[in-house]
């Protein structure tokens, strides 16, 4: 993001609710004590704030405009829940977080493919290529029609970023690795989580 401003100004530090890129916990930024805001050009403001959080207290450089985050450094990124989730699995995908953060999408949606390439691996899925071992992973895996469905389209996310040829998207955009990890989220958990989020439901019953 490149900001060209014609006039500048000092404010006090208006607060912005965020997701800390390094504890992830939701919460509201306050600026720091004797650091007030610049205003460029009376609609964007650049500052410091700081996570809530008092285990975490991350600093964070923001630009605001309508007390919304536009960009901040470092990145704010998508939450990640990597319960039970193995760490080659973990790895691709927070690298494709990492890199949907920074705008790297072509970068994103290659490492989406890596994940699904891991995930497979994981599960023992055969086959010559990706296509083939996402039909074996549907023998090995119990996920909802739409999940498996989806399985071969996060195949081609990644095809698509690799090469320029046989495209299936229009584009590589912010839009198509954020829905595309977000649909990953979801074959994980049901993959890994569902079966121990059941089981400490099941462990709360009376034993006789």
């Amino acid at each position: 993001m490149i900001i060209k401003a014609t006039s500048c100004a000092q404010t006090a530090a208006a607060p912005a609710a965020a997701r800390c890129p390094n504890c992830g916990q939701l919460g509201t930024f306050e600026g720091l004590p004797g650091a007030p805001d610049w205003v460029l050009d009376s609609q964007i403001l650049v500052g410091h704030r700081r996570c809530p959080n008092t285990e975490c207290r991350t600093h964070l450089f923001v630009v605001l405009k309508n007390q919304k985050i536009l960009r901040s450094y470092p990145a704010l990124r998508i939450d990640f829940d990597k319960t039970n989730i193995p760490q080659p699995v973990v790895s691709a995908l927070e690298q494709a977080i990492t890199c949907h953060a920074n705008e790297c999408f072509i970068a994103g949606a290659i490492m989406v493919r890596k994940t699904l390439e891991e995930l497979c691996r994981d599960r023992n899925a055969q086959g010559k290529d990706l296509k083939q071992r996402i039909r074996d992973l549907e023998t090995k895996v119990i996920l909802p029609k739409e999940l498996l469905d989806g399985l071969d389209d996060l195949r081609l996310l990644g095809n698509d970023a690799a090469h320029i040829e046989s495209r299936e998207y229009d584009q590589m955009g912010r839009e198509e690795v954020e829905i595309g990890i977000e649909f990953t989220k979801e074959v994980l958990k049901a993959t890994y989580q569902y079966s121990a989020l059941l089981n400490r439901l099941r462990g709360l019953k009376k034993t006789p």
